[in-house]
């Protein structure tokens, strides 16, 4: 099939033919089939689709969808992307990268890149663990957890995706479980959509060294009383019946049943992730019951690229110069024998 977009795409057309070597059994292949499912819906070129990779299990990325990419080296691939991005503006640019990679080595990239609000798009695969490595702790590991470079227990206290990013002055936030094939493929759909840096963390099990890590969220038995799925503009409600839902009680948000207390649908805070004032995402990143899902924040803002335009068009507009030889022969030259 030729690459026009006159003929819409498949999950087939965005697989490469290289054996996909991930433990049996890891989120990794939800997040790829998810992705591969998303990039026809895109509509998007295959040769202006890049993935960009940093050093982790999730690294492997770009080698598994037949577009182009860079497998990067340990915690560069925000710069790397950013490279690409403003070098050639027109393509869509995916950065993969994990726990370790961006929040450690790669940790001060990762805030500047959110800071600066390139329209790129970064997908956080979120294990708790160094699982290439074979299980040393990250800095996601809970205090206490038990690895190979801490036998005793770690004890040091953990980075929160979502809650660092929102500090980076982050646009657009998503977070979601690794076993959520559907939403997954929607929240890629709608990360491409958004103009600026969009971040999705997923919480993604390492069935070897960190199996079950989410469980307490992601396990179906619990998945709907144990998370609350947001979407923009509707009310965040809950549960298996439906029947829960969030207020604001002083500075705090409160889980309220639908029904008891004179409680009433109307009672229920609705979700505005548009809002450009951060303080209820933050309060919502924080959230432990329920843990909060879906698109958190996604404000549209002034990209990287056009306030660097912008810039880049007033100073030529006031400037004398037009070329530079207009700077060399201005003034005083001096010549060196």
């Amino acid at each position: 099939m030729e690459d026009t977009l006159e003929k819409k795409y498949t999950f087939k057309d965005f697989t490469s033919d290289q054996e996909v070597r991930w433990c049996p059994g890891c989120d990794d292949y939800v997040i790829l089939r998810a992705m591969q499912k998303a990039l026809p819906e895109i509509w998007v070129k295959r040769e202006d689709d890049v993935f960009v990779s940093g050093i982790g299990c999730s690294s492997r990325f770009p080698y598994y969808i037949d577009s182009y990419g860079f497998h990067g080296i340990h915690g560069r691939a925000a710069a790397i992307s950013s490279g690409v991005k403003l070098a050639n503006p027109d393509l869509s640019v995916w950065m993969i990268t994990g726990d370790g990679d961006s929040l450690a080595i790669g940790g001060n990239h990762f805030i500047h890149v959110l800071r600066r609000n390139l329209d790129l798009n970064i997908v956080l695969f979120n294990n708790e663990i160094y699982g290439l490595t074979k299980g040393q702790f990250s800095p996601t590991s809970l205090i206490g957890q038990k690895t190979k470079s801490s036998p005793f227990g770690n004890t040091q206290p953990p980075f929160h995706p979502g809650e660092l990013a929102l500090g980076a002055q982050a646009r657009f936030f998503a977070r979601l479980g690794g076993n959520t094939p559907k939403e997954m493929t929607q929240l890629f759909i709608e990360a491409h959509k958004f103009k600026g840096t969009s971040l999705i963390e997923i919480l993604q099990n390492c069935v070897i060294f960190n199996d079950g890590c989410f469980t307490q969220y992601t396990d179906k038995a619990v998945r709907e009383d144990k998370q609350m799925y947001l979407e923009h503009g509707k009310p965040m409600i809950f549960g298996k019946e439906k029947d829960k839902g969030i207020v604001l009680n002083r500075l705090k948000l409160e889980v309220v049943t639908i029904g008891e207390n004179g409680i009433t649908q109307e009672d229920i805070l609705v979700h505005d992730a548009k809002c450009e004032d951060s303080t209820l995402h933050y309060m919502l990143v924080k959230l432990q019951y329920p843990l909060a899902t879906g698109i958190i924040r996604s404000f549209e803002d002034d990209t990287f690229e056009e306030r660097e335009e912008r810039l880049t068009a007033e100073v030529k507009k006031n400037s004398k110069f037009s070329k530079v030889d207009d700077l060399f022969f201005s003034g005083e030259t001096y010549e060196v024998n």
